[in-house]
């Protein structure tokens, strides 16, 4: 067995290209522009780029097999065997990978749910009693050998049998998945062994399920999993690498096994049991002690004297990203609009690889050979503490003043039959998420403003021509409740933060959100003031141009947070309000302007729930205060929407119903109404839009089958709290696929309608 301790490295690292190559390159294989040729020549350009730019920062043990052309559980399953069977028909590889991602016209996508509490979306593996797990390296064995011809120090990175059986979904009476584990565990020696005799010297198997409550004995599963691998000979060093927090049991339990490297997580977990764990002393530390996750400048004294306790503990410490920096931006070097004193406190993906590697270099050859750096960072950080920005007095006032007004609204009985009044809608309305495809006009003239081609006046103009396109559109297709389909927005948190003091915007911040969708998470970095409007304008216009009623659209506290990089020096909790009294300030905008319905979207609320158990409630108990913060200062005729999706519900059923929204659209066409039976068994009754067709997916639903939901829908939920409604909002659709889904959607609408 080989396996010499190395001191420097990440996790793991972003694969989507600094400027969105991957991206690009993908969909025009979709749309067939290009080849499988071409696509693969991009990838492995961008593979090589990224593997040599790591190794020549310094990190003397580099991450491969990080890389995926979609997702990195995806991939797992298709290195286990265990795609679902109805894409078995697919004879091309690729293609079937991709009908696995995102469907085909008659073929079904696997179910997307969150990365544990990330804003990065896996897709869940599904496993029945007939799947048959077998091995598949080719990947895994042929990204080592593309990084070893290089002269990389690879490490080869897998996703553990205990988090993919974990995190996997069991269909077809399949039992629960994670009771196959005894079939995985040769697969997992196999594989080690072939990684060896192709050149791995260590073989990272990462299992962040370790650090959650997925299971009840996490400890247990450890033991056995890593006792098995451990004992084998014929394998590379493994490092176990967990993240997101801490192990607590599983770490006695994994030290006692033979593994060489346990990898933790010092930003969201501690390092405070490293001490208690003799069995350490025999094991390589990799210390996360660089947040992989958020993007403030590490406190580079602070994390060496982290590093300082460990060196008695354990045999070797090399230095880490807490997790993989597949979750921030590329870069500092293109966001040429940072003032000098922002800029300072900030530390993107290439900047974290400098602070591993420095931290690395104090701590081999001492704080001296680094010491500039270090007085360096010291001045960021006192700046920042410093700098008027970050503090508000008039902001914090503002929120208490609002708190004091209370969060709590008419009984929601009363609400309805106001609402009814005011808006008389038919029976099971029909209604869109919120944002309608963002078309190649959109996204010329977005651009051309950008590069100052055109002026604002041209640009909201044309806007304006969309919007009014999008209610044309809406009215033939026979929709109920209209929106104006979002064409001025780049994004449902971006477009809000650009406009709220508190919040920077970057240029080229792109971060993968799922497949080929990338976002830009804004950065959060001071109390936060809303100056103006940001939205009565365009929802004004828009209700100008039709008869029906146009839903305002606003994001709410918990998302813009959730989808933005928040400021780590005050509780989460404060940042939530202060979002929501801005939010707040927008409703009661709105319902002034004549706007009958405002929909306040939640879709991240599942995705910050906090991983263990005990500190969920506490987390939901602001959570949910910051949305009625931002959604009680309208009156009980005004209808409030909230829209949540691609999460697993269930541990957060009773916080969507303490939402109190009037009306809850959901995600559950990829889940087939299952949230809606999680709903009925606490209660609850509002209204609620369950999705009946997958916009993620670009095949066109038929009518028969939009039918078949809605009955299914209304087997839970009586006529008079359903609305009917996509999954989510349409801007990744083409226009064609939108009208033909949507006239389907109405269609089935009113022959469900005609049965009642």
């Amino acid at each position: 067995m080989t396996g010499t301790p190395f001191t420097a490295t990440t996790l793991g690292s972003a694969r989507i290209g600094p400027k969105r190559q991957l991206k690009r390159a993908i969909e025009s294989y979709w749309a067939g522009r290009t080849d499988q040729t071409q696509l693969h020549a991009l990838a492995t350009d961008l593979r090589r780029d990224g593997l040599a730019k790591l190794h020549a920062a310094g990190l003397d043990s580099v991450p491969v097999n990080t890389f995926s052309f979609y997702d990195q559980v995806l991939d797992t399953a298709v290195l286990l065997g265990a795609l679902p069977p109805r894409v078995a028909g697919i004879a091309d590889d690729l293609d079937r990978y991709f009908a696995a991602a995102r469907g085909t016209g008659r073929i079904a996508p696997l179910e997307m749910t969150k990365w544990f509490d990330t804003n990065y979306h896996y897709l869940v593996p599904e496993i029945s009693a007939s799947t048959e797990f077998s091995l598949n390296p080719t990947k895994v064995l042929g990204e080592l050998d593309e990084a070893l011809s290089l002269g990389i120090p690879a490490r080869p990175v897998i996703i553990g049998p205990i988090t993919f059986l974990l995190l996997s979904k069991a269909v077809v009476d399949g039992g629960a998945p994670i009771d196959r584990l005894d079939e995985l565990i040769p697969l997992y020696r196999e594989l080690l062994s072939r990684l060896r005799a192709a050149g791995a010297e260590w073989v990272q198997i990462d299992e962040p399920a370790l650090v959650t409550d997925l299971h009840d004995d996490p400890a247990g599963l450890a033991s056995r999993v890593y006792g098995e691998l451990g004992s084998a000979t014929d394998r590379p060093a493994i490092l176990v690498a967990s993240y997101f927090g801490d192990l607590r049991d599983a770490l006695p339990a994994l030290a006692a096994t033979d593994v060489e490297g346990i990898a933790l997580d010092l930003v969201r977990g501690t390092a405070d049991a490293v001490a208690t764990v003799p069995a350490l002393t025999s094991k390589l530390l990799v210390a996360g002690v660089v947040n992989g996750r958020n993007i403030w400048r590490n406190d580079l004294s602070a994390s060496l004297a982290t590093l300082a306790t460990l060196l008695g503990s354990a045999a070797s410490v090399a230095v880490s990203t807490s997790c993989s920096t597949l979750h921030v931006p590329y870069s500092l070097d293109p966001e040429t609009e940072l003032d000098d004193t922002l800029r300072s406190w900030l530390a993107f993906g290439e900047e974290k690889v400098v602070e591993v590697v420095t931290l690395a270099t104090a701590l081999r050859d001492g704080r001296e050979s680094v010491s500039a750096t270090l007085d360096d960072c010291a001045q960021a950080l006192a700046a920042r503490r410093s700098d008027p920005r970050v503090h508000d007095d008039q902001v914090r006032e503002q929120v208490a003043e609002a708190l004091r007004a209370g969060i709590t609204r008419g009984p929601s009985a009363d609400r309805r039959t106001a609402q009814n009044e005011r808006l008389d809608l038919p029976e099971v309305p029909t209604t869109t998420i919120g944002s309608y495809p963002q078309t190649s006009a959109i996204r010329l003239a977005r651009a051309a403003l950008r590069k100052n081609e055109i002026g604002v006046a041209e640009y909201e103009q044309r806007m304006r021509d969309e919007v009014a396109s999008v209610i044309a559109l809406q009215e033939d297709l026979g929709l109920d409740v209209l929106v104006h389909g979002e064409p001025e927005r780049n994004d449902m948190v971006q477009y809000f933060a650009e406009q709220l003091d508190g919040f920077f915007a970057t240029e080229n911040g792109w971060v993968q959100s799922y497949g080929t969708r990338c976002v830009r998470p804004p950065i959060l970095y001071g109390d936060v003031r809303r100056p103006h409007a940001m939205t009565v304008a365009w929802i004004d216009y828009a209700q100008s141009l039709t008869d029906r009623p146009v839903k305002g659209m606003l994001t709410g506290p918990v998302t813009i947070l959730a989808w933005s990089f928040v400021r780590d020096d005050q509780p989460l909790a404060d940042s939530a309000n202060q979002i929501a009294v801005a939010i707040r300030a927008e409703t009661v905008d709105l319902e002034a302007a004549g706007i009958g319905i405002i929909q306040v979207d939640e879709p991240a609320l599942r995705e910050l729930l906090p991983l263990r158990s005990e500190d969920q409630a506490a987390y939901l108990t602001w959570a949910v205060d910051a949305f009625r913060l931002s959604t009680s200062g309208v009156r009980d005729s005004t209808q409030i929407h909230t829209h949540l999706c691609y999460s697993e519900f269930g541990a957060v059923i009773g916080a969507i119903a303490d939402l109190d929204a009037d009306v809850t659209s959901i995600e559950a066409a990829r889940s087939h109404m299952e949230v809606l039976g999680d709903l009925n068994s606490i209660g609850y009754s509002n209204s609620v839009g369950p999705g009946v067709y997958d916009i993620h997916s670009p095949r066109v639903p038929e009518v028969g089958e939009i039918v078949t939901s809605l009955k299914a829908a209304l087997e839970a939920v009586p006529a008079e709290r359903l609305w009917i409604n996509p999954d989510c909002g349409l801007k990744t659709r083409s226009t064609d696929e939108v009208e033909a889904s949507l006239r389907n959607l109405v269609t089935a609408a009113h022959m469900v309608r005609s049965e009642l």
